[in-house]
């Protein structure tokens, strides 16, 4: 075994992920007057799943019981009430004045210069800003911009390091990573984590006054999933690691409504289409929805996804469709510019045929335990954005909320450190030094595993659930855990190896969670009445 790591400079905070919600709150941290280290495996400053949000962000400063009510609905009644209130007291100002505002976010506008609203699935009421359909690109592109101006500038309230191409290992705590034997008996602390450079192989661990793990979901667990290919539950696995809690993992949201084209590269389309006015439609042109909800091709997610399911199962058909062609051309065009492009080098034309869909796995309404200002179990381990659960969303997200959630909680945990941080703290502990074997791994065993990995999840803990299904992939994960343990410890770190590593532990995770879950609410259906 070989040694490969180095201590790196101490921060205030280490931001790990750079999507929406880990680079406003290091734009906001900074602009407070506090050092940040933000932390990428991308080669740029660059983000995930952020960029991939297409129809928009809530932003509700009129009708807040409609809000209330609205959720209710789409989360089954399973909506954190304190989570909420936070997120209606905060949302307004953060879009209006930090935004709109501060960071002249690109929000589609009107004639008059007001910015234009829109509605989607389970929404009574237009109250969604948007950006084409690209908002979340449009967001992070906003904060992107300032924070690379923050780290060029010397005279910046804060420092601004950014880390490209550098993925989190491990996180570091005074119990398992300080080389004094006495600082186990301290309370669960955090205090940085190890990274990897990704093209030297070199390990640094960051001490951090405050850790911040704004990682994202864990889509690509799944077969099928409108994720960034690398979203395999890292922060989720990290934290369980050291002891923080995780909760609601069995609650993925399977978006209705991907791109399922042979030859074509899958992509969702964006639930707005919808809202302007599109419908579901089977392979023989029937709206199906209307049989299986009120509401339509505008009923909660997980009804339509699994509406779909039904359908398709009655047919020799693949996927349903998606029917824009009733709507304006132009408009279609000029509103969802992404969409129709990359329709069009599929060689589908939306406003003159069908787009053909199915579900996919989206959203994780789980995550690490945390209040809306980002505190976990973990003293100085905060947890924002996807990778978060304040349970806002329950059972079942709301379309357009998660955006709100992010930028919202960045800011109100980037305050909270600001005020918390003025006070001189302990000194950073030193840390044991990273050992890993010299051997390289063999890729293509680390891909086969992967692909066990997403096939189990998608065969047994997918859209339907039973008992006898959650227990089969029960069995071969925890099988696959103990050889994937072992092959980690035996070979040096790559992007891949620590992708698998995150990806068996994370699917253990939601398999548990869904089959301690006897009830079917949201997100999570279960018919034990099938073998």
């Amino acid at each position: 075994m070989a040694g490969r790591s180095r201590n790196g400079s101490d921060t205030d905070c280490l931001v790990i992920g750079s999507g929406a919600a880990g680079a406003l709150y290091a734009y906001r941290a900074a602009r407070a007057g506090l050092s940040v280290t933000l932390v990428t495996g991308a080669g740029a400053l660059a983000s995930g799943n952020s960029t991939y949000a297409q129809g928009g962000i809530v932003f509700e400063d009129q009708d807040a019981q409609s809000l209330r009510d609205d959720m209710a609905v789409a989360t089954a009644g399973t909506t954190n009430p304190a989570a909420l209130e936070t997120l209606l007291e905060h949302g307004p100002r953060v879009v209006r004045d930090i935004l709109v505002g501060e960071l002249e976010v690109a929000f589609d506008r009107g004639a008059d210069g007001g910015l234009r609203f829109t509605r989607e699935g389970s929404h009574s009421r237009e109250r969604i800003v948007f950006a084409k359909d690209q908002t979340g690109r449009a967001i992070v592109d906003a904060v992107h911009r300032r924070l690379t101006e923050m780290a060029a500038d010397a005279d910046a309230p804060g420092q601004v390091r950014i880390l490209t191409g550098t993925v989190a290992i491990d996180l570091l705590t005074l119990s398992h990573s300080s080389t004094e034997p006495l600082d186990r008996y301290h309370p669960l602390t955090c205090v940085g984590a190890y990274v990897l450079d990704t093209a030297s192989g070199e390990v640094t661990a960051l001490r951090a006054r405050r850790t911040v793990l704004a990682t994202g979901g864990l889509g690509q667990i799944f077969l099928h999933s409108t994720n960034h290919p690398n979203t395999f539950g890292h922060g989720i696995a990290m934290a369980y690691r050291v002891g923080a809690r995780v909760m609601d993992l069995e609650y993925v949201q399977f978006h209705p409504t991907v791109f399922l084209h042979p030859g074509a590269a899958p992509f969702l389309v964006s639930e707005a289409l919808r809202g302007e006015g599109a419908v579901l439609v089977n392979g023989a042109g029937d709206r199906f929805m209307d049989r299986f909800h009120e509401l339509g091709s505008l009923a909660p997610r997980d009804i339509i996804a699994r509406s779909i399911h039904a359908e398709l199962l009655k047919s020799d058909d693949t996927t349903v469709f998606l029917d824009a062609t009733g709507l304006d051309r132009d408009y279609l065009l000029e509103r969802f510019p992404t969409i129709s492009a990359r329709l069009r080098e599929a060689g589908v034309d939306l406003s003159v045929e069908p787009i053909p869909v199915v579900p996919a796995a989206h959203y994780s309404c789980g995550g690490v335990h945390a209040d809306m200002q980002g505190r976990t179990n973990v003293d100085r381990l905060s947890a924002i954005g996807e990778v978060a659960c304040t349970g806002l969303h329950g059972a079942n997200r709301l379309a357009s909320t998660s955006l709100l959630e992010c930028v919202v909680m960045a800011d109100l945990a980037a305050a909270t450190h600001a005020k918390e941080l003025r006070e001189v703290g302990p000194p950073m502990p030193e840390v044991r030094p990273w050992v890993m074997a010299d051997r390289l791994p063999d890729e293509d065993l680390v891909t086969q595993d992967i692909n066990v990995i997403r096939n189990t999840m998608w065969n047994y803990v997918g859209l339907v659930r039973t008992t006898r299904r959650l227990e089969r992939a029960t069995s071969l994960l925890y099988e696959l855990k103990a050889e994937v343990d072992s092959f980690y410890a035996g070979n040096q770190l790559t992007r891949s190896l620590l992708n698998l590593r995150s990806a068996v532990q994370t699917a253990l995770l939601v398999t548990y969670a869904a089959l301690h879950n006897p009830r079917s609410e949201g997100c999570h259906f279960r018919t034990d009445d099938e073998t």
